[in-house]
């Protein structure tokens, strides 16, 4: 699997979630999710953000870092990663 192999796909919520980072006019956050998804695609389990494994009721999934508050949490399935959420913390 070389870097930016990876197909992204969302979750209905992660879609809900991204809709309202852009309703919020918070363009720094609508910028830094942009750029983690970007490391994402290129490279899932390392970059930017604190890439972190997730274990007991996330396991096997991975979270980064938005900011203080939120995180993205995804999953990685050969080829694809499927974006979970974008708002909150450990939440699905």
């Amino acid at each position: 699997m070389g870097p930016g192999n990876f197909k992204i796909k969302f979750t209905d919520l992660a879609l809900h979630h991204l809709e309202f980072w852009h309703k919020s006019g918070q363009k720094a956050h609508i910028k830094r999710i942009e750029r983690l998804i970007q490391s994402i695609r290129e490279t899932p389990t390392s970059g930017i953000g604190k890439p972190e494994l997730l274990r007991y009721n996330l396991a096997g999934k991975y979270s980064r870092r938005i900011d203080k508050e939120h995180r993205i949490i995804y999953k990685i399935e050969d080829q694809t990663v499927f974006i979970i959420s974008m708002k909150g913390h450990y939440e699905p």
